[in-house]
């Protein structure tokens, strides 16, 4: 088992009565699935604000986020609540994180097998695992990189293939532009895979042609995830004085 504390996240709990209902018309999967789950908070346009993990304990539900988005999804979900019995609270406990076999208090990551596991309320090590490598091998979108808030589409970042959206759990905020987005022919936009000789920063523009063909974002041993308008991500592009393909 190899394990180490993902420094960079926040876990919120949230109580009272309502929680459950409460997070149901919120979320974008089924908040009272019972095991790990990988969610998404929206605006009322569809547009991504803030993906997290949410664990149904039987007394109350863990809401595992980034810390660089806790405090403003806190006041946005208190914002929601209006009257409902749901008390929210930051606990500081720690999240573990690991691949390999799990400890008994570890929960798959439910995004990719790849990704391993996670735990909460337990002390582990400093990082090792190259968690952008396997983000890159696998198109995995990460907070804050990929994940732009009131920018992205959840759609156009797989959360379909990664278990982050329940199109049969009802109504939630953002529902009915998803809802339209998945019932097109195809996505025209999404993440894919490309080959990169050279370097750009995330966020590099990309071209082909000279015409905008989308965006650069992480990178790993000569290969990057990109998210690309895919009528234009054909042959040779560039992002900055990267030069890219679509991987085969």
């Amino acid at each position: 088992m190899t394990a180490e504390t993902a420094t960079d996240r926040t876990v919120l709990c949230l109580t009272g009565a309502d929680r459950a209902h409460f997070l149901q018309g919120l979320v974008t999967h089924d908040a009272r699935a019972g095991a790990l789950v990988y969610s998404a908070l929206l605006s009322p346009q569809g547009k991504y604000l803030a993906d997290f993990f949410l664990l149904d304990r039987g007394d109350d539900i863990l809401l595992d986020v980034k810390s660089d988005l806790a405090a403003g999804l806190m006041a946005r979900l208190s914002m929601y609540r209006l009257r409902a019995d749901v008390q929210i609270a930051d606990t500081k406990m720690p999240v573990a994180r690991g691949i390999g076999t799990a400890p008994e208090t570890g929960f798959a990551d439910p995004r990719h097998p790849a990704l391993g596991w996670r735990a909460y309320g337990m002390a582990a090590g400093a990082p090792t695992t190259d968690w952008d490598a396997l983000r890159v091998a696998h198109i995995i979108p990460e907070t804050g990189i990929e994940l732009v808030p009131d920018e992205s589409y959840i759609l156009e970042m797989g959360f379909d293939r990664l278990a982050g959206v329940d199109h049969r759990k009802g109504c939630y905020v953002g529902q009915e532009v998803t809802a339209r987005m998945k019932h097109k022919t195809e996505l025209r936009k999404g993440l894919a895979t490309v080959e990169i000789d050279g370097a750009a920063p995330p966020g590099t523009p990309i071209t082909a042609e000279g015409k905008p063909a989308g965006t650069l974002f992480t990178q790993s041993g000569g290969r990057a995830i990109a998210h690309l308008r895919f009528d234009r991500a054909v042959g040779e592009m560039r992002a900055g004085d990267a030069v890219l393909r679509r991987a085969g």
